[in-house]
């Protein structure tokens, strides 16, 4: 149970050591289990590119400011004299590099005088459970700084784009780096959430046919999951909405209208997880009422043949009590007739079809409940 409660902290972004939680503001607390840090670096022009990866974070001076986008990407936070000496290349804040090493952040958007700081959250399935990863984005003038939790994301695209010159990305500044950066980030939600639609789409038609445990857990595991990327997304848009809307002099106006298109991306995202919240509720709903409905059904069942025999129970012990006829001659007078026993079988018989036939008549022995069919409007 203890178990259990630590890994729904962690996935949904409460989790947070002891020693974090004490430690003076701007400590740089490396995050538990994780790995060390692994430095790439993309610097390139219209006419010029370089893609190397480095060991000592000394050699980024070496690209910086001598190209006109410098992306410098670190895999793993386990190092936190790694990240102080990045922090102090590109002279990033104390806190904002506490914030990078908190990977617990809520996406949102920190304007310093040189520098823009972007948290946004990456999806991640970890022993079938979807989680998030942080990612931290520093939006430079010539620069992009992105801190990941561990290797693995959904940005070689990107480079790919930029090693083979396809796109603007080479010939723009580091504002649409950084908007490629998120629409990537947004887009990776989608193929989760269109997974997570067909799934309930196919519990829909299964609970209506057979509504069993275990589909009904398959539906609280696709809610956990949305919920994960609603707490996902909902920041993420209003870190968007202030990215086009806002005046910093570091995103220029033509970048301004693509982020105002990856605004609507979340927008729409959205408003699947709300649409899809409210489908897995409804089937949940709709798996309860067919269990009880089932319920009603053997208890109605169970209640017609006890009802059934009260009568048969009633005759079978009025016919047991074994008067002594000689005594008197209404003390049973059936047990010296040949035909008593077909006589008392036959009543229970009469009496059993007859009420047979009125609870047909009443509707009670016919099955006359249909569950409603829920359907996904898209």
């Amino acid at each position: 149970m203890a178990r259990r409660k630590g890994l729904r902290r962690k996935l949904m972004g409460v989790a947070r050591s002891s020693e974090a939680r004490h430690a003076p503001p701007g400590t740089i607390a490396a995050p538990p289990d994780a790995g060390t840090p692994h430095i790439r670096v993309i610097a390139y022009s219209p006419d010029q590119i370089a893609d190397v990866r480095i060991d000592d974070p000394k050699q980024i001076t070496n690209y910086l400011h001598r190209f006109r986008v410098t992306w410098v990407n670190v895999d793993g936070l386990g190092n936190p004299s790694v990240i102080q000496a990045i922090g102090d290349i590109f002279n990033i804040h104390r806190l904002a590099l506490e914030d990078v090493a908190h990977v617990r952040q809520r996406p949102k958007l920190d304007e310093f005088p040189q520098h823009l700081f972007i948290v946004a959250r990456m999806l991640e399935r970890i022993d079938g459970n979807l989680s998030t990863d942080q990612l931290s984005m520093f939006l430079g003038k010539d620069y992009i700084l992105t801190f990941q939790e561990r290797p693995g994301d959904c940005f070689d695209v990107i480079r790919q784009r930029i090693a083979t010159e396809q796109g603007p990305l080479r010939h723009s500044g580091p504002d649409l780096l950084a908007y490629a950066i998120l629409d990537a980030v947004v887009d990776d939600y989608y193929p989760i959430l269109e997974g997570d639609g067909d799934v309930l789409e196919e519990l829909e038609d299964e609970l209506l046919e057979d509504p069993t445990p275990g589909r009904a857990r398959s539906v609280h595991e696709i809610k956990r999951d949305l919920l994960v990327l609603r707490r996902a997304v909902w920041p993420l848009r209003e870190v968007l909405g202030a990215m086009h809307r806002g005046n910093s002099a570091l995103i220029a106006l033509e970048t301004r209208i693509y982020l105002r298109d990856c605004y609507d991306h979340t927008v729409q995202i959205i408003d699947l997880v709300e649409v899809y919240r409210d489908l897995g509720t409804s089937l949940t709903e709709l798996y309860m009422t067919s269990i009880s409905h089932r319920m009603n059904e053997i208890v109605k069942v169970l209640t017609i043949i006890s009802t059934i025999f009260i009568p048969l129970s009633f005759i079978a012990s009025v016919y047991g009590m074994n008067f002594n006829t000689s005594a008197s001659k209404w003390n049973m007078p059936e047990l010296h007739w040949p035909f008593g026993y077909f006589f008392a079988l036959g009543i229970m018989a009469t009496t059993a079809c007859g009420m047979l036939v009125y609870f047909w008549r009443k509707g009670w022995l016919r099955k006359h409940y249909s569950a409603p069919r829920i359907r996904n409007e898209k």
